[in-house]
């Protein structure tokens, strides 16, 4: 509840006008679903958004709500898409340049509240002065403090990209820790990100579980389940499929393998044509609903921030198998929701799927009472009382 005899410039229950920032505009994935829900439940409460600023943007459609919101892109935008990862070293001269110019229109048209959205470099945008700036984390760039080794590899790329960030992590994560100032009020997505902020920036932040469309990820009696294994995820190094892969291949367990990215060429090698490892590539929501249904477990074998698809899963009935690391600590209950694992091996992740309850009808329960902690309607509320502790609070 707000003090209505504490001073502030806007009351919390008047429409406010927000501008929002978030790292890219390039594709619609969990970071862009946060995005999505905090602009729908502002314009539900009769906010206005003024605008998205990003660094990069390629007019890709993403959401009803974000697609008819004006957006501002960073110069590095003009660049070729492929070579985003690439101009890292530039990043923060385009965060300068939406600073500037979000000052520019504020100069013009008066907003009352920053809210950004952040894995990366957006975090560091400055807000106009007086004007309080609220991040929703979802990590700090994990190139630069936490898996700088799972964005590298032994091929040319790889080594290219290993050279650079030794040559510039210092100089970057100083960058980053610096403006941080710039953010009046951090929220995490999980416990272990608000860790990761007190020890990158040495700064306290609330925890808000990212939503999860439990309402559309449900169990269902009439689908029969499988004894295969799941594996949902961007095809990216620091996923960690591999280990899923040696898991499957040396204890002879079928996998199914739903997702695409830049590693999928060398993670189909890695599988090695074993018939019981399949990729299916990019699904849409009704299937991958039943790829969640059938399976004996979902398999979570990285160190994520929190892990949207570990939650749905969960909401399915389905047991996860999951690194005792990062996010999964606040979403999996071991020996009731699924199992952790400890060792980053093949031999310890299959020690873990044998260990994993059945999804019978009573576990499928407990899975999705479990994943119930996890919804919209609970997002929504803390969202509203972080924007209203953050009007309430603004000097």
């Amino acid at each position: 509840m707000i003090d209505t005899q504490e001073p502030h410039p806007v009351p919390a229950q008047t429409p406010l006008r927000v501008a929002l920032a978030h790292d890219w505009l390039v594709g619609y994935r969990g970071g862009e679903m946060v995005l999505d829900a905090i602009a729908s439940i502002l314009q539900a409460q009769n906010h206005t958004i003024t605008r998205i600023y990003t660094m990069f943007d390629n007019a890709s459609p993403l959401s009803p709500t974000l697609d008819a919101l004006p957006r501002t892109a960073s110069s590095l935008n003009t660049r070729p898409e492929s070579l985003r990862r690439w101009l890292l070293p530039l990043y923060p001269r385009a965060v300068e340049q939406l600073s500037s110019q979000l000052h520019r229109d504020h100069a013009d048209d008066p907003i009352d509240l920053l809210i950004s959205t952040s894995s990366s470099a957006i975090k560091a945008i400055s807000p106009p002065n007086g004007i309080p700036h609220i991040c929703y984390c979802h990590a700090p760039a994990r190139y630069l403090w936490s898996q700088s080794q799972s964005y590298t590899s032994h091929d040319p790329k790889g080594l290219i990209r290993s050279l650079g960030l030794a040559l510039f992590s210092p100089r970057l994560r100083a960058w980053d820790r610096r403006t941080a100032s710039n953010v009046s009020h951090f929220i995490a997505n999980s416990t272990h990100t608000a860790t990761q902020i007190e020890r990158c920036y040495q700064r306290d932040a609330a925890v808000i579980h990212p939503p999860v469309r439990t309402d559309f990820f449900t169990p269902d009696t009439d689908t029969p389940r499988g004894d295969h294994l799941l594996l949902v995820s961007a095809l990216e190094p620091y996923k960690r499929v591999d280990l899923a892969i040696d898991a499957a291949n040396r204890f002879n367990r079928k996998l199914i393998i739903v997702g695409s990215g830049s590693h999928e060429p060398a993670l189909r090698a890695h599988a090695k044509n074993n018939p019981l490892i399949s990729f299916v590539g990019k699904v849409t929501d009704e299937q991958l609903r039943d790829h969640y249904r059938r399976a004996r477990a979902f398999l979570f074998p990285q160190v994520e921030d929190f892990g949207i698809t570990a939650v749905e899963a969960q909401s399915c009935g389905t047991p996860v198998v999951a690194q005792h690391a990062g996010g999964a600590l606040d979403s999996v209950i071991d020996a009731a929701t699924g199992c952790f694992f400890h060792d980053p091996t093949p031999e310890a992740l299959a020690e873990a799927i044998e260990r994993c309850p059945q999804p019978d009808t009573n576990h499928e329960g407990v899975c999705r009472t479990n994943a119930l902690r996890f919804t919209r309607a609970a997002f929504e509320e803390k969202l509203i009382q972080a924007v209203d502790n953050a009007i309430s609070t603004a000097d």
